[in-house]
């Protein structure tokens, strides 16, 4: 087997334990609410805690890579996480499962970001869009398996054994990158922008715990509105300050490339719906319908089946239609999906669930095939590394975005029903809430040219004759 083909497959191991581990609590969350004696909206701080903690150290992964190699990162990653995974067991507490899940997004961090740049720097950008579909097929087997898993695990044992998945899996990941990994760096090491590291960390975190926060008061209003004061206030520092530095650790000049410009803006808009549908639809099935863990998995799963499914021919279909074309169908064709969620009612039969969430899955994950291939097509090597940190940090917020504002308009929905808990009629305004901004990823990827990314889709440019007098 070729390089370009095991070097995503090493990677993979990391992604297959992260995403388990994401779909897993997602379903489990009701349960674990239950548990901890809280509202189920308010674990909603868990999902985003460590949705942030990857915003944050994203940006120094690419900087310790190429400080430490590698290599040595992404095995000190996967014990971190395993680490956290442990904490997360032990928690008696929402603010001790919060702090375990940001800590063990420290870890998730460093593992992905990394694997992704030691692709990128060694598969050729003809064979991009292959290595990208190596990597996400084994990857997605972990949202695959991970709803019927979290729901007979939380169903039958204890929710706190669905951590305890990550041991296994991680032990193998430090095994296969101590095997296959070459312990990759850069010659030139750029110095750590300290100060932007603290002003976009502290800015971000700030943010978004001022966004999650908000709703059922689970810190006081002014608290709540002091934090997204000061985050914005601490970004915007962080925007003069990464125009006076030569080498700042969130390269927003990058977005002066058109392809990445759009992958980034288009692509987080449409990641806000989806970051949505880990919260909303296991809290649809198992509050709003009355189903149990189990039964909630064995329909969420098909989501992830129709991601799988679309992996096999997404090449094919880039080659075929180009990215534009592409991504401005799915970006509306998706949209309408996630909206449909917000149809399904207790009486829905499971047969048409699982259907739609299929289809839906399967477009998705043709957009973030092309998203992901997209953002580098006009990048240099030695561009990667800062290209991945802001590409990855803008992936984690939008998804983050998308949990806090569906819990939002989840709660909104309510209060305007004036219940102060949720019932199954509160979930369509949520749905059609969260589609309506993925829609809107449609128009970043209208500034497309015709034939933008056409080496990394393996289309042939269109040849541009010169005009006659």
């Amino acid at each position: 087997m070729r390089s370009s083909q095991i070097v995503p497959l090493v990677v993979a191991t990391a992604l297959f334990m992260e995403n388990t581990d994401s779909t897993v609590i997602a379903t489990a969350l009701p349960a674990i609410a239950k548990s901890l004696g809280e509202d189920p909206i308010a674990l909603k701080l868990a999902l985003t805690a460590y949705l942030v903690s990857l915003a944050i150290f994203i940006p120094i992964s690419g900087w310790m890579a190429d400080r430490y190699g590698a290599r040595t990162i992404f095995r000190a990653a996967l014990v971190v996480f395993m680490a956290g995974s442990l904490a997360c067991a032990a928690s008696n507490s929402l603010v001790g499962f919060v702090a375990a899940r940001f800590f063990q997004g420290i870890g998730g961090a460093m593992m992905v970001p990394v694997g992704r740049l030691v692709i990128l720097r060694s598969v050729p950008k003809s064979e991009l869009v292959s290595a990208l579909a190596y990597l996400t097929i084994p990857a997605l087997i972990g949202p695959i398996m991970g709803p019927p898993l979290g729901g007979l695990i939380t169903t039958y044992l204890d929710w706190r054994w669905i951590f305890f998945i990550n041991i296994p899996i991680g032990i193998a990941g430090i095994g296969l990158a101590t095997l296959y990994f070459e312990n990759v760096r850069e010659s030139e090491r750029m110095p750590l922008d300290v100060t932007g590291f603290v002003l976009s960390g502290l800015g971000l975190a700030t943010l978004m715990l001022g966004l999650a926060s908000s709703g059922r008061h689970l810190l006081p209003d002014g608290v709540s509105w002091g934090c997204l004061a000061a985050g914005i206030a601490l970004l915007a520092l962080y925007l003069r300050h990464s125009r006076t530095v030569a080498h700042p650790v969130i390269r927003l000049s990058l977005l002066n490339h058109p392809t990445f410009r759009a992958a980034v803006t288009g692509g987080s808009l449409f990641r806000i719906g989806t970051g949505a549908i880990p919260f909303l639809l296991p809290l649809m099935l198992q509050i709003g319908f009355g189903l149990d863990p189990l039964q909630s998995g064995l329909l969420t799963f098909a989501a992830a089946a129709g991601a799988l499914l679309i992996k096999l021919i997404g090449p094919r279909i880039l080659r075929t239609y180009g990215f534009r074309r592409v991504m401005l169908i799915n970006a509306v064709v998706a949209s309408g999906f996630l909206a449909v969620n917000g149809l399904f009612t207790a009486q829905t039969p499971h047969g048409i669930i699982i259907c739609a969430l299929l289809v839906g899955g399967c477009v998705r994950s043709l957009q973030f095939t092309c998203v992901n291939a997209i953002a580098y097509a006009e990048l240099e090597p030695r561009e990667m590394s800062a290209a991945t940190s802001l590409a990855s940090v803008a992936q984690q917020l939008s998804l983050s975005l998308g949990v806090s504002i569906g819990a939002l308009a989840l709660e909104g929905a309510a209060a305007w029903h004036g219940r102060e808990a949720i019932t199954a009629d509160d979930f369509w305004p949520a749905f059609l809430t969260v589609s309506l901004v993925s829609a809107v990823s449609f128009f970043p990827f209208r500034r497309l040219s015709a034939d933008a990314g056409a080496e990394v889709s393996g289309q042939r440019r269109t040849e541009t004759r010169p005009v006659l007098p």
